[in-house]
């Protein structure tokens, strides 16, 4: 359960990533002070650019803390649906053996008893229901948070480089690119300047870490 959450989390921040830069490089609003590099210069034709997927959702740190606040989560969903878990088991064997051991009086005991176990099946059904789609609620949010930082951000920094495109390269979608064209740095760079964690979200990674300790 727990690593299929996590699966999707991870596939989530992935197409937050690319469809963020898609969208986003384009605007020229805002003023942002950076130094200029080569691949800046103007020159004829379409001026286009790339990111590195991997390299800016490992090193901007918002991408960082919301993976620690969601792998927290996703841990507490583990333990709460452990336990749940554990605890009908238990009772279906106590079940099993009051039944293999004569102890129901009548038929209509036994039912009950199975009718108990069958209802604490779908509570946890429900349960786990319940915590995946509020995760995935959690999600949402922080891919809406980050899409919206990245296009605040490259609205500001396009007003000076005025790129025509930013692609993004993740894997080997794109086959040949010349790293003087590569503004990574740039964006990683100009991102975590402006990012400020918010104090819930510091508070989750300071509890975080105090349990591991």
């Amino acid at each position: 359960m727990y690593h299929q959450i996590m699966k999707k989390y991870l596939t989530y921040m992935a197409l937050v990533g690319t469809t963020a830069f898609f969208a986003a490089c384009g605007s020229k609003n805002e003023e942002e002070t950076t130094q200029p590099t080569a691949q800046q210069e103007e020159s004829a034709g379409l001026k286009v650019a790339y990111v590195e997927l991997d390299t800016l959702m490992s090193q901007y740190q918002l991408y960082k803390d919301y993976s620690e606040v969601l792998t927290r989560k996703g841990n507490n969903i583990q333990k709460t649906l452990a336990q749940k878990q554990r605890a009908l088991e238990s009772h279906a064997a106590s079940v099993q053996k009051k039944y293999e051991s004569n102890e129901f009086t009548t038929r209509d005991e036994l039912e009950r008893a199975q009718a108990s176990i069958e209802k604490e099946q779908r509570d946890l059904a429900e349960l786990a229901d319940r915590l995946q789609n509020e995760f995935a609620m959690e999600q949402a949010r922080i891919n809406e948070e980050a899409r919206d930082s990245i296009q605040s951000f490259l609205k500001r920094y396009n007003k000076t480089k005025k790129f025509d495109y930013v692609l993004v390269k993740a894997g080997d979608n794109l086959l040949i690119a010349n790293p003087r064209y590569n503004i990574t740095n740039d964006i990683v760079k100009g991102l975590n300047k402006h990012y400020r964690v918010k104090p819930e979200v510091a508070e989750q990674i300071k509890s975080s870490k105090e349990e591991e300790d």
